[in-house]
């Protein structure tokens, strides 16, 4: 017995050390959905490129193995991968072994990807599975009709990316070969985690946690993947390990739950609290049949007579613009440290908050935010899409909406912004794919404010955003003062077919830019308006600009440009490898010169 116990023990010890040590990304990666229950299949998996797109013809979903190592979740083009093979890659293969665990009978089985960019087809044994579309939406595969607990299958999956096809998003994915102006190095196939997980037949499949801070309760629309008539769903908020409030409802589609919430603590980016959540899923005899953990931030945004509020007091946004690109993983965080730090070096530069610039970043980025206290606008990856092109929109409407659903419940992000600078939107399809795409997103999350396109080509928006680059003082303050009679300062002009102005919060979201690089970088990198003389000239060209904004009370938030270098565009406050420039302390005092709450 005593041998027995210790063979077992070994195992355990070895499992873990894989996981910890082998496994890169190795945390779980839905923290605010979380199952015990789960499987991370990260790491090698076997690939082959398929340039000819003849993959199909070869049978290669049907192959058990190809010739070379991938490591998965990063992308073929980064080093991390083992590859950082940075030309086009129309197509490509994925291989490895899938062994699904014994205990799992009985239940549902789900393959999950965090992101494939950008069409991902699935074979289990040489049997087509499923197909998804969207380069940055997450999705989940069900397996369980395909494969057998205890026994070990073969999982193949099928990537399509044509970057060029003005089709699909891409965000600052370079269409040409090499990188240049402020588009970067692209990203094919997978880029986030992949992972297993089984839920029982009725367990809950996904929840909205709507904090209502004015009536002080919490209200929650669970779904299931099967409704019950005599099962049950039990929600415990927790602070800490004490229980602050319980309740029971039918596990159906049609149930609500309403947590009051009376002495409630509030998120704030000073004061980020969180409540702790469990869902329990028990049947007809009171067992536990499936448990998620989860957390919720009690905090309210709304935006009224050109204002934006949180938690029903204006709020300035002092953001900066976070591309979420890395050295060495391109798209994807060497580590879920890299995540957190990028979070507590926005802090230290006197940022608030952060622009996630055409990229939908991972779920554990917001996990982060939400801890920390940065808040946060969403935004897809849109650049390279035809926003005039009909298949275009389809396709954006369907990854926008799974993305929404996704990361509603994060207390960190206030808004939505599905484009960035479609200047060259037409009348047609684009108003009519921006309609489409603001009443989606409020059918789906009607509590957060939408900035349409980011940088004007406004059509539906309940933000005024625009972009100004201009490096001196008094010419900026210039152009953003407000005449009574006149529209203000906007990037698209003489459009009769776009919105006008009519009094939302007006946010200068892009600005500044300056550049400041080593002499050996100047000669391809760039920055806006020339590199300063010397550190004092950094220094004062950019408190000249905080103080245009200071200067421009109609201003409600700024964004700006950028937290780190990427690539060739040396603008951030940070290098690309995430140290300083310059004195982050000084840095720090400009930018809060501005408080994020007015008068107090």
């Amino acid at each position: 017995m005593k041998k027995l116990f210790a063979v077992a023990l070994f195992a355990l010890m070895n499992v873990w050390n894989v996981f910890s040590a082998d496994i890169p990304r190795s945390e779980y990666p839905r923290p605010q959905f979380e199952r015990t229950d789960w499987v991370n299949l990260n790491g090698t998996w076997t690939y082959e490129f398929d340039f000819g797109n003849s993959g199909k013809d070869r049978k290669l979903q049907e192959i058990d193995k190809f010739k070379n190592d991938i490591i998965v979740p990063f992308c073929p083009e980064s080093q991390l991968s083992g590859l950082g093979h940075t030309d086009f890659i129309n197509q490509m293969w994925y291989q490895r072994p899938l062994t699904i665990p014994a205990n799992w009978n009985g239940k549902k089985i789900f393959l999950n990807f965090g992101a494939v960019d950008y069409c991902a087809e699935i074979f289990i044994d040489k049997k087509f599975v499923a197909r998804h579309f969207g380069g940055s939406s997450s999705f989940a595969v069900d397996l369980t009709r395909y494969v057998k607990p205890g026994q070990t299958h073969n999982l193949v999956v099928f990537v399509k990316d044509d970057l060029r096809s003005g089709e699909q998003t891409g965000g600052k994915q370079c269409t040409n070969y090499f990188s240049g102006g402020c588009s970067y190095t692209r990203v094919t196939g997978i880029w986030q985690t992949v992972w297993m997980e089984a839920v029982a037949p009725n367990g809950l499949k996904t929840v909205f946690a709507r904090p209502d801070i004015d009536q002080k309760q919490l209200v929650i629309l669970p779904e299931f993947y099967q409704e019950s008539s005599d099962g049950t769903l039990e929600v415990t908020v927790l602070d800490g390990n004490k229980t602050v409030a319980k309740k029971e409802v039918s596990s159906c589609n049609g149930s609500v739950v309403v947590v009051p919430m009376k002495n409630m603590n509030l998120w704030t980016p000073e004061t980020p609290f969180l409540y702790d959540v469990v869902y329990r899923v028990k049947d007809a005899k009171g067992n536990v049949i499936d448990e998620v953990k989860s957390y919720v931030g009690m905090r309210k945004v709304h935006t009224a007579n050109g204002i934006f509020y949180l938690n029903n007091e204006p709020y300035y946004q002092r953001l900066v613009l976070d591309q979420g690109y890395y050295p060495d993983g391109i798209w994807t965080a060497p580590s879920d440290e890299a995540l957190k730090n990028d979070i507590v070096l926005g802090k230290e530069a006197g940022f608030n908050g952060a622009r996630l610039h055409q990229k939908v970043f991972e779920e554990r980025y917001y996990y982060w935010a939400d801890k920390l206290g940065y808040i946060t606008w969403g935004e897809s990856a849109s650049w390279v899409l035809d926003v005039n092109k009909e298949l275009a929109a389809r396709n954006f409407i369907g990854e926008w909406s799974e993305v929404v659903l996704r990361d509603r419940n994060h207390p960190s992000l206030v808004t939505w912004t599905p484009f960035n600078e479609t200047w060259g939107g037409g009348q047609d399809a684009y108003v009519r794919l921006v309609k489409d795409v603001y009443h989606i997103t409020k059918g789906i999350d009607p509590t957060r404010p939408i900035n349409d396109a980011s940088g004007d080509n406004h059509v539906l928006t309940d933000i005024w955003s625009v972009h100004n680059y201009e490096q001196d003082r008094a010419k900026l303050t210039e152009q953003l003062k407000f005449e009574e009679g006149k529209e203000p300062y906007r990037n698209t002009r003489d459009k009769d077919f776009l919105a006008v102005y009519e009094g939302q919060p007006y946010m200068l979201d892009e600005f500044g830019g300056i550049p400041w690089m080593a002499e050996k970088d100047r000669k391809n990198s760039w920055g806006y308006g020339g590199m300063p003389a010397n550190e004092e000239e950094f220094y004062k060209r950019l408190e000249g600009q905080i103080d245009a904004l200071i200067d421009s009370k109609h201003v409600w938030g700024f964004c700006y440009t950028q937290l780190t270098d990427v690539e060739q565009e040396k603008n951030g406050v940070y290098y690309y490898n995430r140290t300083p420039k310059l004195d982050m302390k000084r840095i720090k005092a400009i930018f809060e010169k501005i408080p994020s709450r007015p008068g107090k």
